[in-house]
């Protein structure tokens, strides 16, 4: 399951169909919000992560967003870190019914890190750890950062652990010529809720909201991180998947779709589904291949 930072909600569509169909993985490999969605999946907590994003909106979205001066991150992640570990009560990878492993990056020496053991919240941190909007998580004397930056789609990571067939959920596949570069200030300002929205956000120091958001006549920080951030999923994910491509790809057309846009996952989700769907037959048809190749 790929990065994509918003667009990850279509995981959850793509996982919704895969369990209607009955098809239960051994193994679970996630990359920043894909680890989100198939830790969620295999802790029995789907439900509550579907309840929660299509409960996101943009006043909740700024409310969870606990951002501060100074310090490695933007967003010192502390609500989403609360709401999480709520959710997964000190969960233990381990004691998953199928295995999963989370994709994270060794901020030190860029090694590719794969988590397996130890608490499940922690290691979803780590994996979704985006540089200069979420701090470095220290996890077993490392640390560590989102995997997006080594393994978008970590296909190399379920084969490792002796999958057979390989099914991806790529969100980078339609992303050539879109950067994602669009003013988070400007979308914020477009789709608010409530007329005080805009003097609660300029309450900040003007400074530092222009900087972030991007309220002048260039891009904002986070305008600029999210655009290098899917030039960086894009290249990336087609290098790795040229050379290890999975047996079967899910590629839900999701790139219309701003990488902070999380108020949209009513819209991907069911983009998740229709990609999903649409793949059915191919994921049976390897299957029964590959039954057929056992039995012989």
């Amino acid at each position: 399951m790929g990065s994509g930072v918003a667009r990850g909600w279509a995981h959850i569509g793509a996982l919704r169909v895969l369990e209607k169909e009955g098809l239960c993985p051994e193994v679970i490999v996630g990359t920043s919000i894909g680890a989100l969605a198939g830790g969620s999946f295999a802790a029995g907590k789907l439900n509550a992560l579907e309840e929660f994003a299509r409960g996101m909106t943009t006043r909740r979205l700024l409310r969870l967003l606990d951002i501060r001066l100074g310090g490695s991150g933007l967003i010192r992640g502390k609500k989403l870190e609360a709401l999480l570990e709520s959710h997964l009560q000190g969960v233990r990878m381990e004691d998953l019914p199928s295995r999963f492993i989370a994709v994270t990056t060794e901020l030190g020496t860029g090694h590719e890190i794969w988590l397996q053991k130890g608490n499940l919240a922690k290691a979803l941190r780590a994996s979704y750890a985006l540089p200069g909007i979420f701090q470095p998580i220290r996890h077993q004397g490392r640390w560590l950062i989102d995997g997006a930056l080594v393994n978008p789609v970590p296909v190399s990571v379920c084969r490792a652990f002796g999958a057979r067939l390989v099914i991806a959920v790529n969100l980078n596949r339609d992303l050539y010529g879109k950067t994602g570069a669009r003013s988070a200030y400007q979308n914020i300002m477009e789709n608010h809720e409530t007329p005080d929205l805009e003097s609660a956000l300029l309450k900040r120091p003007r400074a530092l909201i222009r900087q972030i958001f991007g309220m002048g006549s260039g891009p904002g920080l986070t305008a600029v991180m999210m655009a290098s951030l899917n030039i960086v999923q894009d290249r990336l994910a087609r290098s790795r998947l040229a050379g290890d491509p999975p047996d079967v790809q899910i590629s839900p057309r999701c790139g219309h779709i701003g990488l902070l846009e999380f108020d949209r996952a009513e819209e991907a989700i069911a983009l998740g589904e229709e990609a999903t769907r649409h793949m059915l037959p191919t994921i049976k048809e390897a299957m029964d291949f590959l039954t057929y190749r056992i039995a012989e």
